[in-house]
């Protein structure tokens, strides 16, 4: 296990720049799997989720090759299906949730797939209806035996036809465009996921030679084709690294300059930290926040307490409420956060409130905040990541603690983030790896 000893109270300032989306990373590469001609992907963090797909991908007979530290080299020209039900290939996919996406190319492309009960964060129920339904309604054959854990597809042909997802669920979308992309015929996606990084996807399948139109909305059509080329591609920054900066700035009373941001595709993002008080600024596509001594939560228009809740896109994306939560903390004033789409995500409160932010847990669902408006520093202690984004706002909390922290299970803060302690500290953070 590894561990971060973290020495809080420091003041942070620099330029910091943002990794590659982990989310988008997940997506494209499974669209790799569409085509045996050479896709060149650019921007790729190295992180462990994205490595160990990449590793999958190779283990499929994938040719990869590392062109630099972030560029990539892919070609499926002689992939190997029959590895798809090695016990090998079970043990490394259930590893990571992303490993769900590689279904539908290989649906797609060879009329069949398997994939174990995929692993990821435990952060409340996380279903896989929408996937399977999506595969179901385009023609496959859906089979899943439950003493093995196992998910098999398969199909001698896909149609396309009209489909109403019961939820917006981004990887439930994205697989099931990458299924219809080669199916005969139309298919049309009614409240698909809009993410910005579901967006490129659908924009790099396009270079590829594909036809999909409504891109950025909840009616997503795809006219099928027989076949799809190479591409390049750049994967976005990360805007759940870009909030957790933002975040950390704030609550540390730094002044950082967050370089490349993509502005126009945080959508709500710096509006979302302006409500709890936090300055920053557009500059050209880096964002600037200033050094600000205390900052003020707002409140609504009737005098109520803020809620800040997640929503589907452009909603406030979930993986950033554990941020905005320990960073409003410090806040003056309260409010209100409503996890609404994972019931496990807020459970690691219990640590902030060992380090004496004032909070109350409702449900699994909610929690109220009473900020302690830097009056008085979070305390020291010793704590355990539980999962990705949960882990990152606890290494934030301790920067701003006043004494040394030790953070266990930092594998679950790397699956997500790309050499988090070697960025911060190269802006002042002091921050100890120990393997």
């Amino acid at each position: 296990m590894t561990t971060f000893k973290v020495k809080g109270g420091y003041k942070l300032s620099g330029e910091i720049h943002p990794q590659g989306a982990k989310n988008e990373a997940l997506q494209v590469l499974c669209a790799v799997l569409l085509t045996s001609e050479e896709v060149i992907i650019e921007n790729i963090p190295n992180i462990r989720d994205v490595n160990i797909l990449i590793n999958l991908l190779k283990d499929l007979k994938v040719k990869v090759q590392k062109i630099t530290s972030s560029i990539y080299s892919f070609q499926s020209d002689n992939v190997d299906v029959n590895y798809l039900s090695s016990e090998e290939y079970k043990l490394k996919s259930s590893s990571i949730r992303g490993s769900i996406m590689m279904i539908g190319p290989l649906l797609a492309r060879f009329g069949k797939g398997f994939i174990p009960r995929p692993g990821g964060d435990k952060i409340g129920r996380r279903r896989l209806d929408t996937h399977f339904n999506g595969f179901e309604k385009l023609g496959a054959r859906f089979d899943y035996d439950s003493k093995e854990g196992f998910y098999r597809v398969s199909a001698k042909k896909l149609t396309g036809t009209y489909m109403l997802l019961d939820e917006a669920s981004v990887t439930g979308t994205a697989n099931i465009i990458m299924t219809a992309v080669l199916a005969s015929g139309t298919t049309t996606i009614y409240n698909a996921a809009c993410e910005p990084y579901l967006q490129q996807l659908c924009k790099m399948l396009n270079s590829m030679g594909a036809d999909v139109s409504g891109v950025g909305s909840n009616l997503i059509k795809i006219n099928g084709v027989t076949k799809l080329s190479g591409c390049k591609h750049k994967i976005l920054p990360d805007m759940i690294e870009i909030g957790s900066f933002i975040g950390l700035a704030a609550i540390t009373k730094s002044e950082i300059t967050i370089k490349n941001v993509s502005y126009d595709n945080l959508g709500i993002i710096p509006s979302i930290f302006q409500k709890i008080g936090i300055t920053l600024q557009r500059k050209g596509d880096d964002i600037y926040i200033p050094y600000q001594e205390n900052y003020t939560v707002q409140s609504f228009i009737d005098g109520s307490i803020l809620t800040i809740s997640d929503a589907p896109w452009p909603g406030f994306t979930p993986d950033l409420l554990s941020i905005i939560l320990v960073v409003a903390a410090q806040a003056k004033g309260s409010v209100l956060i409503h996890q609404k789409m994972f019931e496990s995500r807020l459970f690691f409160v219990d640590k902030l409130i060992d380090m004496g932010a004032q909070i109350i847990l409702c449900d699994p669902h909610r929690a109220t905040v009473i900020g302690l408006n830097h009056k008085s520093k979070f305390k020291a202690t010793t704590m355990v990541s539980p999962d990705i984004r949960a882990g990152v706002a606890l290494l934030i909390a301790a920067l701003a603690a006043d004494g040394e922290s030790t953070i266990h299970n930092v594998e679950q803060i790397d699956r997500g983030y790309q050499d988090i302690d070697k960025r911060l500290n190269a802006i002042g953070a002091k921050i100890s790896r120990i393997n």
